[in-house]
């Protein structure tokens, strides 16, 4: 007689986390090694391939030539295109993206409903549906006053696109202005078919709880995404905001030492030791060239060896001077 838990299914193993990591060297390489599920340049300068897994993203490097970005995994990798949506997928792991024009969609909110909607149409098609990290890149992203303000705009659009998609939480996510090609709106995602745990900052109210003063509709992340077999930490873009406010208007160096705080907390609330090393790739956004120099120091002095990519990116808000996103691997 067999016994019923030899019956049973065993349960899945969880997915080891992509391997995210900074390249110089060619595209063409890089899209052509197993298991490569995006390959991400950054600026005007960089080479265009028809290939769906290459995107090139609207902000400029600091340093040239600017390093790629490969996400890889352990399979097989398939992709396709359809418009403005592209994606690949491979070993439980999905990379979806949109590229389009807000003035083909009516400006920054309608363009934002009409990405979301397709990313989540994709998303809701396929295995891979829990969407764990996104990434949002708009031009002008201050511009405006009040409730008028570009990315308040877009946080509305974003929300009407999702809809009660992320009813049960909301996954990790960055928001920058550009300040390339006129218009233009960058939205990608990383998602897979099993759930991550959710991470949020005890320093930081959580942004879908902010105040009526940051908008209509408030920003929709999570802090951090623990990937599911707990081997990454995918880190929202992290800024010097203490409780919802932010801290230190006009003082860089002071900026850059409360949001390596808050990196920490992250770091902690997520059960990962202390500090990041030469595997844990880092993006920092910085508003003004003239500030990337002492950024640069900083970071070196702070995470020496860590890989930083150094870009010339608009913070959600005016006053926030730098932002800080990245991979922490266990």
């Amino acid at each position: 007689m067999m016994h019923g838990c030899e019956n049973a299914l065993a349960e899945p193993l969880p997915r080891r986390a992509p391997r995210v990591a900074y390249r110089s060297g060619d595209v063409a390489t890089a899209l052509a090694e197993y298991g490569t599920l995006a390959v991400f340049g950054f600026g005007s300068g960089t080479r265009s391939e028809e290939d769906p897994r290459w995107f090139r993203v609207a902000l400029e490097s600091f340093d040239a030539p600017a390093s790629l970005e490969l996400w890889q995994v352990d399979a097989d990798v398939v992709h396709g295109r359809d418009g403005d949506l592209r994606w690949a997928a491979g070993g439980g792991w999905l990379f979806a993206a949109v590229d389009l024009s807000e003035a083909d969609h009516g400006g920054p909110s309608p363009a934002a409903t009409h990405a979301y909607e397709a990313l989540r149409r994709l998303v809701e098609s396929r295995p891979e549906r829990h969407v764990l990290r996104i990434w949002n890149y708009l031009q002008a992203i201050n511009q405006g006053e009040g409730d008028a303000e570009r990315y308040k705009l877009f946080c509305e659009g974003r929300a009407i696109g999702m809809g009660d998609f992320f009813a049960e939480g909301f996954p990790a996510a960055t928001a920058i202005g550009h300040h390339g090609p006129a218009s233009r709106l960058q939205v990608y995602l990383l998602a897979c078919d099993q759930p991550g745990e959710r991470i949020e900052n005890p320093r930081q109210v959580s942004a879908w709880c902010y105040p009526r003063q940051y908008g209509r509709t408030p920003p929709s992340f999570a802090r951090a995404m623990l990937l599911p077999a707990q081997d990454a930490l995918a880190i929202s873009g992290t800024a010097a905001v203490v409780g919802h406010a932010s801290a230190h208007q006009d003082d860089l160096q002071a900026q850059l030492e409360e949001t390596f705080t808050n990196l920490e907390a992250l770091l902690a609330r997520g059960r990962l030791a202390p500090g990041f090393d030469t595997q844990s790739p880092l993006k920092a956004y910085v508003r003004h060239p003239a500030d990337a120099a002492q950024v640069r120091e900083f970071i070196a002095h702070r995470l020496p060896g860590v890989p930083v990519l150094l870009l010339h990116g608009d913070i959600c808000r005016s006053e926030l001077l730098v932002e800080i996103d990245g991979w922490r691997y266990a």
